[in-house]
């Protein structure tokens, strides 16, 4: 018999809460089985699970998490879900160099601001 998950158990390995599943659900990403009220996962959705979360750890859209995941069932031999990821990690590092780049650039304006100001409380006799 193939292992099964119930909303609860995933949700306190993966530390989210039943509601943020269910909106997984909800958008398609998720598809267990019901036994009345009660949802059933299968291994197949905890492994997914697994991939939104490290998705979402990495700053991917749910979107972009989503095209991901789901091309996995259109090719089962991973490749094309391989290159999609390759390009999405490609797109996601330059986004964060650039705001490295403007991070840094912030950082030296304030610290130009800083050293000016206290400059000129600095001509004033003020000490701060």
């Amino acid at each position: 018999m193939a292992q099964t998950f119930s909303i609860t158990e995933l949700a306190e390995e993966f530390a989210v809460t039943t509601r943020t599943i269910r909106y997984y659900e909800d958008e398609g990403l998720l598809t267990p089985t019901r036994q009345g009220q009660r949802r059933i996962y299968a291994a197949r959705d905890r492994v997914r699970l697994k991939l939104i979360m490290r998705g979402k750890r990495l700053g991917f859209s749910l979107a972009e998490i989503k095209e991901m995941v789901n091309i996995y069932d259109a090719d089962p031999s991973e490749v094309a879900q391989l290159k999609l990821f390759l390009t999405k990690i490609s797109e996601r590092r330059a986004v964060l160099v650039q705001q490295r780049e403007d991070i840094d650039s912030i950082l030296g304006e304030l610290d130009r601001l800083e050293e000016t100001s206290r400059g000129l409380l600095d001509q004033k006799g003020i000490k701060v």
